[in-house]
């Protein structure tokens, strides 16, 4: 989650790293010296397809097998908000279980309100908030009005461009 590199007048330089545990959601924090090594972990990622959300669970399908997996809506975090219907995701497995879900970096979505521009901002590049189709509020440059489909970015949550 956390990664901050430490170098003490006394003594040897260290990280202090706050983990997560994917599995249950605990977090850790743990010291770790320059000289000591971190075994890697081999994950598994398959192509998915995700389908549809009931309520707090997400259902996903293999698009191979076509067999379907149930996941918790938190495992994507804020994330979650951008899946479309049919959208292809890429999940990591460890053990055949499922660890995380990567969607693409960014999605197209349409704007459903935006706030009117601020006469006297224009001087500097301003941005006003916008809220998408999906609930998600992002800034956006003064131009861009409502009914507008626009590219965001999943992880980041801001606007990249016009959508073609």
């Amino acid at each position: 989650m956390k990664i901050q590199h430490t170098q003490p007048g006394k003594g040897g330089a260290y990280m202090q790293v706050e983990m997560k545990n994917l599995r249950d959601g605990r977090k850790n924090n743990v010291r770790f010296r320059s000289a000591e090594t971190v075994e890697r972990v081999r994950l598994d990622t398959k192509d998915f397809q995700f389908l549809f959300a009931d309520g707090d669970m997400l259902t996903f399908m293999d698009k191979e097998t076509y067999d379907q997996t149930n996941l918790p809506r938190d495992l994507l975090g804020d994330a979650a908000a951008f899946l479309q219907d049919g959208m292809d995701v890429v999940m990591e497995l460890y053990d055949e279980e499922p660890i995380s879900v990567q969607l693409p970096d960014t999605v197209e979505a349409t704007i459903v309100e935006a706030d009117a521009v601020v006469k006297g901002q224009t001087a500097s590049s301003s941005y006003k908030p916008a809220l998408l189709d999906n609930g998600v509020r992002v800034m956006v440059p003064p131009h861009i009005g409502s009914g507008t489909k626009i590219v965001v970015d999943v992880y980041e949550q801001t606007y990249v461009r016009r959508a073609d």
